[in-house]
């Protein structure tokens, strides 16, 4: 039975190709180039922090964040980097009552940022930045399974990457769900992780209702 379900920040719920945008232009870098590198990295399955290494060796991304804040050009996101599914879904799935959170690798501005989008819509908003722990730490994955209110077989993580999504927070006795969009879902969705570990593949987040609804059927 699935009774929360939470969701993962990037590519889940916002769109983050406008930011990633503002990266290049603060590299001094062509935009298609910047996701050229940005999509190669992940295609070898490297962490995606070295696209900026590509460009600047020796980058500091935490150092280089706090430049941007400094100089009024800080990471930000807003209503309208949010993809088009997620309020209609949220809405749903609140009304068919499960329990709704979001928990995701985001610094402290970000979780500013999510609770102002949010805070009348979810039950738990988390950063890794509040635990001091981050994906796909299974620490991360304790904290989110000791904040909701029920058994942590009865959570459903949503999340866009197989690696620090799918995979441990499956390791943690939840359910997870792939969903295709950004592009770690778009390069890995054929995997063996892809295909194998989610207990749902979603190509949106509208699905999730029907998809829980048909489980919990199932699970009775």
């Amino acid at each position: 039975m699935i009774r929360a379900v939470v969701f993962d920040v990037g590519e889940c719920l916002v769109d983050e190709t406008r930011e990633y945008g503002t990266w290049a232009d603060w590299l001094g870098v062509p935009r298609h180039t910047f996701h050229a590198m940005f999509g190669a990295v992940i295609a070898q399955g490297r962490d995606y922090r070295e696209t900026f290494q590509a460009f600047r060796p020796g980058f500091d991304l935490y150092e280089e964040r706090e430049k941007r804040a400094a100089v009024g050009r800080p990471e930000t996101f807003g209503e309208d980097d949010l993809y088009a599914d997620v309020r209609p879904a949220l809405a749903t799935l609140r009304a068919e009552g499960l329990w709704l959170g979001i928990a995701g690798n985001q610094t402290v501005r970000a979780g500013r940022i999510l609770r102002e989008l949010f805070s009348r819509d979810v039950d738990l908003i988390g950063t890794s930045d509040d635990w001091g722990a981050s994906k796909p730490d299974p620490e991360f994955f304790k904290r989110v399974a000791e904040a909701v209110p029920f058994d942590v077989d009865e959570v459903l993580y949503v999340g866009d990457r197989c690696d620090n999504d799918i995979r441990p927070a499956r390791l943690a006795g939840m359910h997870t769900a792939l969903v295709r969009r950004g592009p770690w879902a778009t390069i890995q969705w054929n995997s063996d992780a892809a295909t194998d570990r989610p207990t749902f593949r979603i190509e949106g987040l509208l699905e999730l209702p029907g998809r829980i609804r048909e489980f919990n059927q199932a699970d009775r």
